[in-house]
């Protein structure tokens, strides 16, 4: 009989391994069920040019998915606005919610490759905390993310990356973001 391996995402392992330990250090929990999960990652693109240009609403689904490894779905506006010329119903943004392996794939993806992409990256601000324990982090352009093609993008938009955990403290939360490796700014030293 042989044995089959299922795959493991890398960054599954280092919670594991070195985050659970390192928190269950830090925080001085009495038992490893009580350090934070990170327990999904929300990606929202707001739209506002697909009320003129219905494209814009596709190839944004089609370069979230690309990016996610998922498949994203459009937003529609809850009511009429006229200011914009907005109407009840109409797609003006695309979302994504990442749980389980393929949250951790993206996570990983998303330090080792996009985030250093970015023109004149110094690391994140950790201000985005939201008093829950979760962290929204705004990246002004899509394509930092080496699965899209640049020559193939119609329009350059920016999109708000939410990373939800099981804490309702935000400096158990920082630290839980910190050991997996997101670079910010105010790094303390070990």
């Amino acid at each position: 009989m042989s044995k089959t391996t299922t795959y493991v995402p890398r960054l599954k392992n280092k919670y594991r391994k070195e985050v659970v330990p390192a928190l269950q250090k830090e925080f001085s929990y009495s038992s490893p069920m009580q350090v934070p999960v990170l327990q999904k990652i929300c990606l929202n693109q707001g739209v506002g040019d697909a009320v003129a240009d219905k494209k814009l609403i596709d190839s944004a689904i089609n370069e979230m998915t690309t990016i996610t490894g998922q498949k994203a779905v459009a937003t529609y506006s809850k009511k009429d606005i006229s200011n914009f010329k907005l109407r009840k119903g109409v797609p003006i943004g695309v979302r994504a919610t990442l749980r389980g392996n393929v949250m951790y794939e993206f996570l990983d993806r998303l330090i080792s490759a996009a985030l250093p992409r970015i023109r004149d990256f110094r690391g994140i601000n950790d201000k985005g905390f939201d008093g829950n324990g979760n962290y929204t982090l705004g990246v002004t352009e899509q394509i930092i993310f080496p699965e899209i093609n640049i020559d193939k993008v119609s329009k350059i938009m920016g999109m708000d990356i939410t990373f939800v955990t099981s804490t309702q403290n935000d400096e158990e939360a920082l630290a839980l973001l910190r050991e997996f490796g997101l670079p910010f700014k105010n790094q303390k030293t070990k």
